[in-house]
């Protein structure tokens, strides 16, 4: 499984807008910049990421970009599934009776445990202690 560009994307531009903190707003096209984000692409990413509740934007000279909320109060899936849906290993983890096997397949416990586990190590990720990692390193 591989995350697909965009969010890769948005949580760095989510990664860098929490070194900046709460009350410094960036432009986009430094995010872009900085980051080394096509702009185009930025654009329809933090208009996913502002619906999504993670990020403030606002128009005008003195326009940009914030987080929404505190760093510690974002995780890493939260970004993720703003961007790519909620996450699903295989098509089977999903709803009950998509699988022909269901009932003998020795493969969906599996699916469904790595599933789990990624989803929570996501979940008790926050951007604050990616911050915290960045600065110690």
């Amino acid at each position: 499984m591989q995350i697909t560009r965009q969010a890769d994307y948005a949580v760095r531009a989510i990664l860098y807008l929490a070194k900046l903190g709460n009350t410094e707003r960036a432009a986009t096209s430094t995010v872009a910049e900085e980051q080394r984000i096509p702009p185009s692409f930025l654009a329809k990413i933090i208009s996913q990421l502002s619906i999504a509740g993670l990020l403030h934007t606002s128009r005008g000279a003195r326009g940009g970009v914030t987080l929404a909320r505190e760093p510690g109060d974002i995780s890493l899936l939260e970004v993720i599934e703003a961007i790519d849906g909620p996450i699903q290993l295989n098509e089977c983890v999903g709803e009950d009776g998509l699988c022909s096997f269901e009932g003998e397949c020795p493969l969906r416990p599996v699916w469904c445990d790595a599933q789990d586990e990624l989803v929570k190590r996501l979940k008790n990720t926050t951007f604050e202690q990616l911050l915290a990692q960045t600065q110690s390193a």
